[in-house]
């Protein structure tokens, strides 16, 4: 079996065709070793040439709320009273370290994710 690294845009489709062809190797065969294997390739090559950014905290809070048909009153244990939920997710105050934590274990969201930075919207005058 003759693994290299994945250098190449070419070399990657190639091992993407590959990965497909291999897709229900039975578990336990030298296939589904190989599959395995440039599973990693593949992954290591996508996150060097194209890196996912995180997403913006409260682009993913809507998001999972959306999933999960959340609605605003569900996060309140976690934020607040009704006006701080609505300001967290209209832009107008951050989220604090105590909301991510309260986020993150109550929701099993993850902390990496929630501490990022992102604009607030600016106060009307």
């Amino acid at each position: 079996m003759e693994i290299k690294p994945i250098r190449t845009d070419e070399e990657h489709r190639a091992a993407l065709a590959e990965i497909e062809s291999l897709w229900n190797a039975p578990e336990g065969t030298p296939e589904a070793d190989r599959l395995e294997v440039l599973a990693m390739l593949v992954e290591a090559f996508e996150q060097a040439h194209y890196p996912i950014a995180a997403p913006d905290p409260v682009s993913f809070l809507e998001y999972v709320m959306d999933s999960r048909g959340l609605t605003r009153r569900d996060l309140e244990p976690y934020i607040g009273p009704r006006g701080r939920v609505s300001d967290v997710l209209n832009r107008v105050r951050p989220l604090s370290l105590g909301m991510i934590r309260k986020l993150s274990e109550g929701l099993g969201l993850p902390a990496d994710v929630l501490i990022q930075p992102y604009p607030l919207r600016e106060e009307a005058a």
